[in-house]
């Protein structure tokens, strides 16, 4: 079977399954946080609404007696086979702000996909090195020109925009598989008063931190400001520089991908694509049992958002974690 030459397929659009309406010219995070009332368990039910959906949709779509093919990316299959096209560039530039998941992310991460590459050997796994969140992303498949005319113009605002989870902190938790016909990622949730289990804040570090990672020691109050808050300001300050934010998709979603397919040989037969789904579901559990509210495991699935370093701008040819790196923010 011949691999799929479209990077997005039309069936795999990323569409949001939250259920909120975004009105025109908002700030499009203001909506879902709007229709909670900031309520940050209302928020996480959404993510998780939204992940669960989706997961669903996937799932059929694996299953399905007419299943044609995985949605294989021809730029990252030219990339990782050069003899396919030699020469062949990646001429696709972005401007976005990443988080870079802790230490303790990285590492539970790539344990998920060692798990999962034992039921598809082919896959293409994401370097942990390379490993990201995307806060907010500026532009994408523009020219090196056109990015660096908006690195210029939105230049001033990089400390602030950098600098943002130190001043205000939002936590990530619940981590589970979301997959769809292209890639698999490690997706999470905002925090809503769930203990605290990250590792302490870095040292040297301010002494009047009460709690690791959380300013005043108490979730009750830190979590009213969600990792969707986190996005919201991200927005706001980068649109005030005058810049038009043209990010792909604002769906409830906080994901760092974990891998992508570049062949159909793990997929092939209905068998195959059902014990790839049994493998997922089976990930997933293991992380609801053994990760989620667990105090001395192995794994830490809890994510404060500025652990270790701030965010990152980063421009360039970044689709797979590449590019480079204009400025980080101080973390904690």
């Amino acid at each position: 079977m011949a691999a799929s030459e479209n990077p997005v397929s039309v069936e795999n659009k990323f569409e949001d399954l939250s259920g909120i309406e975004i009105a025109p010219d908002e700030n499009p995070y203001d909506a879902l946080i709007h229709a909670c009332g900031g309520c940050p368990a209302k928020i996480q039910s959404l993510y998780t609404a939204h992940r669960t959906a989706r997961n669903a949709q996937q799932r059929d779509k694996f299953l399905a007696s007419e299943f044609s093919e995985l949605a294989i990316d021809p730029v990252l299959l030219r990339l990782e086979n050069p003899d396919m096209e030699p020469g062949f560039k990646d001429h696709r530039n972005c401007l976005v702000f990443w988080a870079r998941p802790p230490s303790h992310i990285v590492e539970l991460a790539a344990h998920v996909q060692v798990l999962l590459q034992r039921a598809a050997p082919s896959l293409w796994l994401m370097p942990s090195h390379r490993m990201h969140l995307t806060t907010l992303e500026v532009a994408h498949s523009r020219t090196a020109a056109e990015i660096a005319s908006l690195v210029s113009c939105i230049r001033p605002a990089i400390p602030d925009l950098t600098g943002l989870p130190y001043k205000s902190r939002a936590r990530l938790v619940k981590p589970l598989v979301s997959y769809d016909l292209s890639a698999i990622a490690l997706s999470f949730v905002p925090a809503s008063g769930e203990e605290v289990r990250s590792p302490p804040p870095v040292p040297p570090h301010p002494e009047n931190i009460a709690h690791p990672g959380l300013p005043d020691g108490s979730t009750a109050e830190s979590d009213r400001y969600t990792y969707h808050h986190l996005r919201r300001d991200a927005f706001k300050t980068a649109g005030a520089t005058g810049v038009a934010i043209g990010s792909r998709y604002v769906v409830p979603s906080a994901h760092i991908t974990l891998g992508r397919y570049l062949t159909q040989r793990d997929h092939a037969t209905p068998e195959l694509r059902a014990r790839w789904i049994q493998a997922i579901d089976d990930v997933n559990q293991w992380l609801e049992t053994e990760v989620w509210e667990v105090s001395d495991g192995r794994f830490i699935g809890e994510w404060i958002v500025g652990q270790e370093r701030g965010l990152d701008a980063r421009c360039g040819t970044l689709w797979y974690g590449g590019g480079r790196t204009i400025m980080v923010g101080e973390g904690f």
